[in-house]
Order: structure tokens, then C-alpha cells, then sequence
């Protein structure tokens, strides 16, 4: 189906509105988004005569995309790669979870982040330029990017108990920051969850942890009185994971149990 102008607009208004910056009329039937800030590509096209729209995502582009997205428009997908939005509002709300998702989905955090210390360390003068200045800012940099793709990822809430309070979550690595061999293992959205602190302190002590299904695993030095000060109890788990997650929960389950045996 054709598009009329002002189809065409909203839809490059929706995109560059959330996170697509980039548009090209195709055949005069769909609109191609994209962006500068990361690699996912969608193409928008109306469907029928009632205003809804079919989004294609190229899947080749953004590895995992498709899958992370699923979980919020499961029922509007028609398609490995497509779904059918019924209205502008719904469209943005897609487009605005694929951005967020993109940038935080493993690699592009990584560009991002070599980038943001390329950047700072041109500013920094070349007589207190060393190695050490070159580890501070890399690790002040790679925590603030950590938090915002987990921020990004689970949506601004807990990966537990969906609290939504950002002012109290924290990132937590699975494997932590010091024991990662790579930039990439360090940054992956997949090593660690979004908690609120409480369970961030106690996932950062490995005091708690998380079966391959998502159960929260208890360390049995926690009392039954602390447990229920702190909140804990056995039904608690994961809103979702992959298997992507369990590659860094084996390695934290595995201290989670050396700490059990001191």
C-alpha cells in the first residue's frame, strides 16, 4: 500500500522521536529507520486502509534483537521478523524499546565505550598521561555505561521485583568488573542483572544467586529473621532470562557455594 504524506511523516516524526534519527521513503510504501547511535535498521509500512502499521526488523543487523523485543510485543508479532502495530502510539512504544534495546545488547556497548575513553583521553594532559589515569577513567566510564544498558535493558526496573525506583537500582555483575578478562565479558547486558540494592548487596557478597531457570538461590548464613528483614523468600526470581545469562551465573553460582562452604 501506498503511502500518503502525511503517513509518511508521522512515521519519520515516531522515529526520530525514539532513537531513529535516520529515514528513507522506499517505493513510496515504506519508510527505512535507522541511526548513528546504533545498528538496528526497522522498515515501517502502513497495512490496509485503517492506519496500522507492519515493522520488519533486519534481523542481521542487531544479534539478539529479535528475541528481547518479542518479550514486550509478543502479541503483535506476525512474523520471525515482523509485527503489526495498531496505531502511531504503538509504533513509537516499539520503536522507542528497539533503540534502547540496540545500544544495549552485547558490542555496541563496547564501541560505545572504547569511543567515550578515546575521547576523554584526548582532553587529558600528556604529562599526567599513563596507565594508570588510562585504568581509572576506564573503569569509571565502564560502569556508568554498565548501568545504563541495564537501565536499558530491563527497562528501569529491578529484574526481580520490577520496583521501577532507578534512584535504588543497581547494576550487578555476575562475574565482577576485576575478574573479566575482556572489555566485552565486562560490558555484556548478559553479565549481571539490574537489583534493587538490597539484592544487589547480597548478589555482590554471593550471599544470594540464581538457578538456571531464575529461582533465587538463599545462602543458608541468612537467618529466617533476616530473610524476612531483608525481604527474602524462596518464590522470589528472575522476570525472564536467556541462556546467555547462565554462561556468568555458573561462574557466580560457583562462588555462591564456595561461600556457603566457609
Amino acid at each position: 500500500m501506498a503511502l500518503n504524506l502525511l503517513q509518511s511523516s508521522l512515521i519519520e516524526k515516531a522515529g526520530y522521536e525514539n532513537g531513529f534519527e535516520n529515514s528513507n521513503s522506499v517505493s513510496n510504501s515504506e519508510v527505512f529507520l535507522s541511526s548513528a547511535r546504533h545498528s538496528s535498521e526497522i522498515t515501517v509500512a502502513c497495512n490496509g486502509s485503517d492506519d496500522q502499521f507492519l515493522i520488519k526488523v533486519n534481523s542481521g543487523i542487531t544479534g539478539g534483537l529479535i528475541a528481547e523485543i518479542s518479550r514486550s510485543f509478543s502479541e503483535q508479532q506476525v512474523g520471525e521478523d515482523t509485527y503489526l502495530l495498531p496505531n502511531i502510539t504503538q509504533l513509537a512504544k516499539f520503536l522507542r524499546r528497539a533503540s534502547t534495546l540496540a545500544q544495549a545488547l552485547p558490542n555496541q556497548a563496547v564501541i560505545q565505550f572504547h569511543k567515550e575513553i578515546d575521547d576523554v583521553m584526548a582532553s587529558v594532559p600528556g604529562s599526567i598521561k599513563n596507565t594508570e589515569v588510562e585504568r581509572l577513567v576506564k573503569q569509571r566510564i565502564g560502569q556508568d555505561r554498565f548501568r545504563s544498558i541495564m537501565l536499558d535493558y530491563w527497562g528501569n526496573a529491578c529484574a526481580v521485583t520490577g520496583l521501577s525506583v532507578t534512584e535504588v537500582l543497581r547494576a550487578s555483575h555476575a562475574k565482577p568488573w576485576s575478574e573479566c578478562s575482556t572489555d566485552e565479558e565486562r560490558l555484556d547486558v548478559f553479565n549481571g542483572f539490574l537489583l534493587c540494592a538490597n539484592l544487589d548487596a547480597l548478589f555482590d557478597r554471593f550471599l544470594i544467586s540464581f538457578e538456571d531457570c531464575g529461582q533465587i538461590l538463599i545462602s543458608p548464613k541468612i537467618s529466617e529473621d533476616q530473610r524476612q528483614n531483608l525481604g527474602l523468600d524462596n518464590t522470589l526470581s528472575l522476570r525472564w532470562i536467556t541462556k546467555q545469562h547462565n554462561l556468568y551465573l555458573n561462574y557466580h553460582r560457583s562462588k555462591y557455594l564456595e561461600q556457603i562452604a566457609t
